[in-house]
C-alpha cells in the first residue's frame, strides 16, 4: 500500500517509534497525519510539525479509541492505515525471582495496552474497512513477541498475545481486502528502552525510531506481515524452532547473568 494521499493514525505517535512513523507518512505524502497519545505537549508539537491533527488517547480504553476512530473519519475522510504503536515498558523485574510475580497490576496494565488496544482497534475499523473495501492494519509488537523478554513476563506473554491476534486479523480478514503488518524491533533508543533495566535486547544492534519507521515504511509499501528491523531476529526465531530445548537453556543462561549483574 502506498500512504500518499491516505488517512493515517498512529497510537503513541508523540514520542519515540511513534513520532518517527508519523514524520515518515508525513513525507511519503499522507494526506492527513493523525497524532493519538497521552502526551499533551508533545502530540501537539508532532502534529503541528506534520500539518496533521491530535487527539487525547488512552489505547487501554475502548471509548478513547473509538472516539480517535470516529472524529478522524467525520474531520478527514476514512481511515486506510491504523498503526496501533503505543506500548509500555512496566513490569521488568532482572531479578524476576517469580514469573507469575506478586501483583495483577502490570499484567492487567499490559494486557489493556498490548493486547485489547489492537482488539479495540480492530472492532471499529474492520466494519468501516469492509464496507469499503479494505484497509491497513499495522500494530508495533516487538522481537519479544516471537522470542521473549528476560526479565518481564507480562511483557513477554501479552507481546506473544499481540502476535497471535495479529494473525488471526490478517487470516480472518484476508478475503476483505484488509492488510496488516507488525513492527517487531528489537532495542531501539526510546525513552522506554532508556527507562528499563538492561537486558539481551540492549546492545545487539539498537536502532534510531527513524531506521525503524523507514522500515515499517517499506514494509507497508511491499505489504509484507513480518517486519524486522533488525535482521539478527529471524536468526534467533530459527534457532528457537529448530530447538526449543536448547533455546530455553541459553536464555535462561541470560537470566542468571542478568541476576548476577544487578545483585553485585
Amino acid at each position: 500500500m502506498q500512504v500518499a494521499g491516505k488517512v493515517v493514525v498512529v497510537t503513541g505517535g508523540a514520542n519515540g517509534i511513534g513520532r518517527a512513523l508519523c514524520e515518515a507518512f508525513h513525507r511519503a505524502g499522507a494526506s492527513k497525519v493523525v497524532v493519538a497519545d497521552l502526551d499533551h505537549a508533545s502530540r501537539e508539537a508532532v502534529a503541528a510539525s506534520v500539518g496533521g491533527a491530535a487527539f487525547k488517547c488512552d489505547v487501554g480504553q475502548e471509548k478513547d479509541i473509538c472516539h480517535v476512530i470516529e472524529e478522524t473519519e467525520r474531520q478527514f475522510g476514512p481511515i486506510a492505515l491504523f498503526c496501533s504503536n503505543a506500548g509500555i515498558g512496566g513490569g521488568f523485574d532482572p531479578l524476576s525471582v517469580n514469573a507469575g510475580g506478586n501483583s495483577d497490576e502490570p499484567w492487567s496494565r499490559s494486557w489493556a495496552i498490548h493486547v485489547m488496544a489492537h482488539v479495540y482497534a480492530a472492532r471499529h475499523l474492520i466494519p468501516r474497512m469492509k464496507a469499503r473495501g479494505g484497509g491497513y492494519f499495522l500494530n508495533t509488537i516487538s522481537a519479544a513477541g516471537l522470542l521473549s523478554q528476560v526479565g518481564s513476563p507480562a511483557y513477554s506473554t501479552t507481546k506473544h498475545a499481540a502476535v497471535g491476534f495479529a494473525e488471526n486479523l490478517a487470516i480472518s480478514h484476508k478475503a476483505d481486502g484488509i492488510k496488516v503488518s507488525i513492527l517487531c524491533p528489537q532495542g531501539v533508543d526510546t525513552n522506554m528502552l532508556r527507562s528499563i533495566p538492561k537486558g539481551p535486547q540492549s546492545g545487539d544492534g539498537d536502532l534510531t525510531p527513524e531506521q525503524v519507521a523507514k522500515d515499517a515504511l517499506a514494509g507497508i509499501e511491499q505489504e509484507t506481515f513480518l517486519i524486522l528491523p533488525h535482521p539478527q531476529v529471524l536468526g534467533y526465531m530459527r534457532k528457537k524452532t529448530e530447538n526449543y530445548d536448547r533455546w530455553i537453556a541459553g536464555m535462561a543462561k541470560i537470566q542468571a547473568k542478568m541476576r548476577e549483574a544487578h545483585t553485585k
